[in-house]
């Protein structure tokens, strides 16, 4: 969970513990006096369940956690829950302990067995006049129907990362980017979608390349979307269907960084035949940049952000002056079958990922790979160098896409 949704829910749960702790706390003086009897205690919990806000179930359990009375329900009581033992239960984790001040705990909240929905348990200490441990007073809450702050959490504005599905990154070497549709005609569905989100009030658009097609969401209409194929992205009178809007007020991308955008995605679209964009997208409003590449991995930034970064950034460049580099691919390459080591190259890429990195931690160990066994120490020197330089381009090196 991201740190700002994080805060967000502990600043809720915190006012629920006021809410709650201060109402439990005065009840659980009252039932100290009635510990010993279970028929006093159900009907005092009968009666009380009304005045407790919120409250799905009440029971008490005694001071090693075994249920003494009743499950209290506002139709009703389940007397079969006597005797139940509920010290293992997750919310009673911390009951047991001493803390100095803390008689009330807050569950983390969990699916109910019952109802399947999202709730809470307080567990409320009870206590005699001598401060001794009775029991406790068992509350549980569905979740839906507790009360709560009436604010939503933003959303934090770095970049962020998330791996894909394992399957598509073992088998990367082995893929290769196929021209679509929408990438013989990339600069003309580029300059439509500029146009529908400059003039035409479309706010979010999703682009997905290698399926041709486009989802876009508009300010008239923001709950829904509306699918663009080919067949709508190769007729410029499109924008006639969309009627003509100023400049969104909660825009907050300039408009003339959307060109700039649609532009860096056609970089990644077409930089590599392997590691190559498969989906972008662009919200003018929150700012944001999706990123979903060919081994699955996806990246969300914010539009200034990815336009700083640049081709560099996302394909593991150095900083290696040009003179520089060819000056050591002279001297390393001089004495080598180029052809033959790239062939090899390719062989060992075609085995997939997981047999790459396993290549790549032997050489850097200093062990030679049975494959490459028969070859000079320049010649697999330039064969780690290669593909260190590959994998650098998703996983482990500048950049983990």
């Amino acid at each position: 969970m991201d740190s700002t949704l994080k805060q967000s829910v502990k600043h809720q749960r915190e006012l629920l513990t006021l809410l709650l702790g201060g109402t439990l706390a005065n009840f659980a003086i009252e039932l100290a006096p009635l510990m010993d009897d279970s028929n006093a205690l159900n009907n005092h919990l009968v009666k009380a369940i009304n005045d407790l806000p919120y409250c799905k179930y009440l029971y008490v359990l005694d001071s090693s956690g075994k249920q003494i009375s009743g499950t209290v329900k506002h139709d009703g009581i389940k007397l079969e829950d006597i005797g139940r033992d509920r010290s293992s239960r997750p919310y009673m984790e911390n009951m047991f302990v001493p803390r100095l001040g803390v008689d009330f705990e807050l569950s983390s909240a969990y699916i109910s067995s019952n109802k399947k929905r999202p709730s809470l348990t307080g567990v409320q200490l009870i206590r005699n006049y001598t401060g001794e441990r009775l029991g406790f007073l068992g509350v549980d809450y569905d979740l839906r129907e507790l009360p709560r702050e009436d604010k939503m959490y933003e959303e934090p504005r770095q970049w962020r990362q998330i791996k894909g599905d394992p399957a598509i990154r073992g088998g990367l070497f082995s893929q290769q980017r196929v021209e679509s549709q929408m990438d013989t005609k990339l600069e003309d569905v580029m300059t439509i979608l500029e146009e529908l989100m400059l003039e035409h009030g479309v706010y979010h658009c999703q682009i997905h390349y290698s399926s041709s097609r486009v989802t876009i969401w508009h300010v008239d209409d923001p709950y829904t979307y509306r699918i663009l194929t080919m067949d709508e992205l190769s007729d410029t009178e499109i924008c006639l269907a969309y009627p003509k809007r100023p400049y969104f007020d909660r825009n907050i991308v300039p408009k003339k960084n959307i060109c700039n955008v649609f532009k860096q995605f056609s970089a990644l679209r077409f930089a590599d035949e392997t590691i190559y964009l498969r989906s972008g997208s662009l919200n003018l409003v929150n700012g944001f940049v999706g990123l979903n590449f060919s081994c699955d991995g996806t990246h969300y930034l914010t539009y200034d952000d990815f336009l700083n970064r640049g081709l560099e950034f996302w394909f593991g460049a150095t900083t290696e002056t040009d003179e520089a580099k060819a000056e050591r691919n002279e001297t390393n390459t001089k004495n080598i079958d180029m052809k033959q080591l790239d062939n090899i190259i390719e062989d060992i890429a075609q085995l997939g990922c997981l047999e790459v990195n396993q290549i790549i931690r032997q050489l850097d160990a200093g062990n030679t790979p049975a494959n490459m066994s028969e070859l000079e120490s320049e010649e697999q020197q330039y064969i780690h160098s290669e593909l260190k330089s590959v994998m650098a381009i998703y996983d482990g090196g500048v950049c983990s896409i």
